[in-house]
């Protein structure tokens, strides 16, 4: 009988305990403030960690149109369309989509390119309305949001579908470099 009084103790502390941690942790919820608080999230960006793998950010002017992104991804959401190229040898780069209803965000397109064209950006938000506003065409989008240096966002992203040719055909001068050179 003494055993199953001890057993009994141990059971209605060990209950007690776990419900002292739970009420603890509910009570610490009330005493934190909101998220909304915390991050303003339309005016102030959310802030990201150094490595976090948002959108891709992809700089037409130096890819070379190898497709070994396109092969290393396991998903298979990045579509290339490519030209040969009037002026000289390789390729022109007509099209460089990626379907982020598909993109799971692995970083695996990254490694294999041979120009380093390709990386993984800290924006986040691409919000819209049908899956065709989560295929980005980045070899239409204006060269200083396909770079990161603006936001992507979801109409630049339409804007960019209305485009034929590409922004930057190779042989043409970089704007961007011509900027950075204006700036010095």
């Amino acid at each position: 009988m003494r055993e199953w009084w001890e057993n009994l103790w141990s059971a209605v502390t060990t209950v007690a305990a776990g419900m002292a941690v739970t009420l603890r942790t509910m009570l610490r919820t009330y005493a934190r403030r909101a998220h909304t608080e915390v991050y303003e999230y339309p005016e102030v960006p959310v802030p990201v960690k150094a490595r976090y793998r948002g959108f891709h950010r992809f700089d037409l002017t130096t890819c070379i149109g190898c497709d070994k992104c396109a092969v290393a991804c396991p998903v298979d959401c990045i579509y290339i369309e490519k030209s040969k190229s009037p002026a000289g040898k390789g390729f022109r780069v007509d099209g460089f989509l990626i379907d982020y209803s598909k993109c799971m965000f692995c970083a695996l397109c990254v490694d294999p390119c041979p120009v380093d064209c390709i990386f993984m950006g800290a924006n986040f938000d691409l919000s819209c309305y049908s899956r065709d506003g989560c295929v980005v065409d980045y070899a239409k989008l204006p060269l200083e949001i396909a770079w990161g240096r603006a936001t992507l966002n979801p109409s630049a992203v339409a804007e960019s579908k209305r485009i034929a040719e590409p922004v930057w055909i190779k042989g043409e001068p970089n704007p961007l470099e011509e900027a950075a050179a204006v700036e010095a």
